[in-house]
């Protein structure tokens, strides 16, 4: 599995969007800084994606996301690549038995399928959005999460990468 955190809040940014000639869409834009984080794993052999809305990132909130893919997965052996964050290599950072981290080289987000994933979630639920409160933020993050995790041939197609495969054209 391939893990990262993203951070979703209030802040809009405007996208392109289509409309009709000649109208020119109108966007409600806001700089409420206010901010939750999704802490996210995909795997792309089969499309599997865990995640977890929480109101920091830190070690803490690491350790409880490790712990909850490893009760997701419980009888499957988890090597998880991750970037050096440093909550992600705390000595306090509690790893669950079934759970093994290695470290993607340092800046290069490029090498984790998850950003993808991050940037399809922006894309489809969060372009042009005004929210009213944080609550409607996780409340459209959830909605968003659940629809992607349901099409796990979707998430493979968007994460899987050739240089993951063997000889044999497996990962």
């Amino acid at each position: 599995m391939f893990q990262d955190e993203a951070r979703f809040g209030r802040v809009s940014r405007p996208r392109a969007c289509w409309a009709p000639r000649p109208i020119r869409p109108r966007i409600s834009g806001q700089m409420v800084r206010e901010f939750v984080y999704v802490f996210g794993a995909v795997s792309p052999e089969d499309g599997a994606h865990d995640s977890l809305v929480l109101p920091y990132a830190d070690t803490e909130a690491m350790s409880r996301f490790l712990k909850e893919v490893s009760r997701r997965h419980p009888g499957d052996y988890i090597l998880m690549f991750m970037d050096q964050a440093g909550w992600h290599r705390s000595a306090e950072l509690k790893v669950p038995p079934n759970t093994e981290l290695a470290y993607l080289p340092p800046h290069s987000p490029e090498l984790n399928p998850q950003e993808q994933v991050w940037d399809e979630l922006r894309e489809k639920h969060f372009g042009n959005c005004f929210f009213k409160s944080i609550g409607a933020v996780v409340d459209r993050l959830v909605e968003g999460l659940r629809r992607m995790e349901a099409l796990p041939n979707a998430l493979k197609s968007l994460t899987q990468r050739d240089w993951m495969k063997n000889e044999y054209g497996v990962l």
